[in-house]
């Protein structure tokens, strides 16, 4: 994910060292504004003209500023709409999560996740706005649209669960999630799924989420928490395999 460019921005650091000077004071100064939540998550940007006619820049500056800032999904930009910020302080980057994901087991990680995610479905089932599912369903359909890339496989899926976890309305409960995802990347499910992932696997994964989107945009509850949990315990017949 974006991770690792938005430590190296949060930095400070150059983020493309091809990039000229001004499109880099540019990328500062809206992700600094961004950081202080000037511009707020999922909050749409100000429009190229007016963003060049208030840092005194081109709008060819601009743009490529925003290209390189969608790049490393700090924005999204979509066509005819504008650009929309994405980004989100990681505060639980900033808890132990190396040292807890030492400790947990894949057991650990997949009782919480029973826990969290059941709960997580039903509560975006309610409280996502049409935008969030359109945004959704956009996820969806870049993960249909992978054959064999388990990296941009995973990438997705964690993107999948992150949106649904913002859908809740609930920052804890969102904050919470992250750290499920900080953990399973840092310890063993990103290894195992790699193992695992064959082309069949994840067009079966692919026909799953889709399933699930269908659920949740049909607001219908009962069917969308049904499916997490019995993708869970697929997820545990996977586990038990591996050991």
């Amino acid at each position: 994910m974006g991770l690792v460019m938005n430590s190296r921005l949060e930095a400070g650091l150059v983020l493309d060292q091809a990039v000229g000077g001004t499109v880099q004071v540019v990328i500062d100064t809206l992700f600094a504004k961004i950081q202080s939540e000037e511009y707020p998550a999922d909050s749409r940007l100000p429009s190229e003209r007016a963003l060049a006619a208030e840092l005194g820049v081109s709008r060819n500056t601009v743009r490529e500023a925003l290209d390189v800032l969608a790049t490393h999904n700090i924005i999204r930009r979509r066509a005819g709409s504008g650009s929309f910020v994405t980004y989100r302080a990681r505060t639980v980057e900033h808890m132990s999560s190396g040292s807890i994901a030492e400790r947990t087991s894949p057991l650990d990680h997949l009782v919480v996740r029973s826990i969290i995610e059941p709960e997580m479905v039903r509560l975006a089932t309610i409280n996502m706005s049409p935008r969030e599912l359109d945004e959704l369903d956009d996820i969806v359909s870049r993960i249909e649209r992978v054959r064999s890339d388990v990296t941009e496989f995973i990438k997705c899926e964690e993107e999948l669960y992150r949106k649904i976890a913002q859908g809740t309305r609930n920052p804890l409960l969102e904050a919470c999630y992250e750290m499920t995802i900080e953990v399973c990347r840092q310890s063993f499910r990103t290894a195992l799924m790699r193992r695992h992932l064959t082309p069949d696997r994840i067009q079966s994964y692919q026909t799953r989420y889709n399933t699930l989107f269908n659920a949740i945009a049909a607001r219908d509850v009962e069917a969308a928490v049904e499916f997490v949990k019995l993708h869970l315990v697929d997820e545990q017949k996977l586990l038990l395999h591996e050991g």
